[in-house]
């Protein structure tokens, strides 16, 4: 490229960070956020004397923890909502350090006889799940980083962009996945990573191989433990284990299919009562399958298929690349959490403790999507009314459009200068 072509490259660039387009938010966000959050608190209150009577526990005391960690999201939300996503920009690095640090004290926190794994910090009754913090960390660095690289026209380049990203791919793979013993998280920051990367405009090729690498590792890992062995054996068969590792496996199928059509009612679990393993966290969706039976569980989905929606709506309209990185990171995290422990109460994947998201109860997981789904609500002031092409490394969009980029002024919008970074 020319020095004429990278000057009208960064001109253009300049242009379309600088000016955003302030309007109305989709207020959707809120609306579907609000909806799921207040459907985990009706089947928390729904199956909290099954669960005090289980184990032993005051009755108020799954409500009045839903409540907390609700009003607590509640927070996260408006407080990302009403911040400028410059702020978040600025963090990226300092976030992605306390995050590091918080995965190095989880490892000398003491562990809980009943989660014998190196995955909360504890003090006193407060508990803190860092793979959380790493998810929200890991999606504002990753916009900043592939941000960077798209403007210097690096995204191809091996030692600037793959390298850095390989690097801190082995290190989820090592901490996460090796010394906190979750799989289930390190999933979905692959998936996160993943997607970002290809919105970003990393040859698919090379996102390909690295997942084909990934895949090996993921092999290698599995026949090197006999664990891991026994539990692929579970999900395989686990109708051969029900009384032992694949317990919780045959007692969500149960839960499932014995919902039937319209489910047994919001008071009439059976499965709460100590037979079914986490049943207000990771195993919730066989609860509500349970109580509300098929009809019940569709029209959870359909909630969660609108919200992805309407992410992918925002993701189409941001102009700003940093931006829409950062919707398609959570878009991601929301939507692979919701496959994967939907997947896993149905018999379709492997058991690997994710929560649903907004609906089970798990403080650390709602507070952090929600701060997320926050930045998403703020991102969403500055969409364009059109749909937006995202340009090349030429500075010029994919298409043949006399809109150049296709972005076009909202119904009553205002605009504002956004301060560069």
């Amino acid at each position: 490229m020319d020095l004429r072509s990278r000057r009208r490259l960064s001109q253009a660039r300049g242009a379309a960070s600088t000016l955003a387009r302030r309007h109305k938010p989709d207020y959707w966000l809120v609306i579907l956020s609000a909806l799921l959050m207040a459907i985990g608190l009706v089947v928390v209150y729904s199956i909290s004397p099954a669960l005090s009577a289980s184990q032993h526990i005051s009755q108020s005391y799954f409500i009045t923890k839903q409540l907390i960690a609700v009003v607590l999201g509640v927070i996260a939300f408006a407080f990302a909502a009403t911040t400028p996503v410059d702020f978040w920009k600025k963090i990226a690095k300092p976030l992605a350090i306390v995050a590091a640090v918080g995965c190095a004290l989880v490892m000398v926190t003491p562990i809980n006889a009943a989660y014998p794994a190196h995955r909360w910090i504890r003090l006193g009754g407060f508990s803190f799940q860092v793979a959380e913090l790493v998810k929200l960390s890991l999606i504002i660095w990753m916009a900043g980083f592939l941000t960077t690289r798209w403007q210097k026209g690096e995204l191809g380049d091996s030692s600037a962009t793959l390298r850095p990203l390989l690097i801190l791919l082995a290190g989820i793979g090592l901490v996460v996945a090796r010394f906190q013993s979750d799989l289930g998280s390190t999933g979905v920051m692959i998936v996160i990573m993943g997607s970002m990367a290809f919105t970003a405009g990393i040859p698919l090729k090379r996102i390909a191989m690295i997942g084909g690498l990934v895949g090996i590792l993921l092999v290698l890992a599995i026949s090197s433990s006999a664990y891991r062995r026994e539990r692929l054996a579970t999900y395989l068969h686990p109708e051969k284990n029900c009384q032992t590792t694949g317990y919780q496996e045959c007692q969500a199928l149960i839960s499932v299919g014995s919902g039937g059509l319209f489910g047994l009612g919001l008071g009439n679990s059976v499965q709460a009562y100590g037979y079914l393993p986490e049943a207000s966290n990771d195993s919730i969706f066989a609860i509500i399958a349970e109580k509300l039976g098929f009809v019940g569980t569709v029209l959870i989905l359909a909630i969660y298929g609108v919200f992805i929606s309407r992410l992918k709506f925002v993701i189409q309209r941001t102009a700003d690349q940093f931006s829409r990185l950062v919707v398609v990171g959570v878009m991601a995290w929301l939507s692979t959490q919701m496959i994967i422990n939907v997947g896993a109460m149905t018999g379709l994947l492997p058991l690997k403790g994710i929560t649903l998201p907004l609906i089970s109860q798990g403080g650390t997981s709602l507070i952090f999507l929600t701060a997320a789904l926050g930045l998403v609500f703020q991102i969403s002031r500055y969409t364009s009314y059109k749909a937006c092409e995202p340009e090349n490394s030429y500075g010029t969009t994919t298409t043949n459009s006399p809109d150049r980029r296709g972005i076009g002024r909202p119904y009553n919008a205002v605009t504002v200068t956004r301060p560069r970074t």
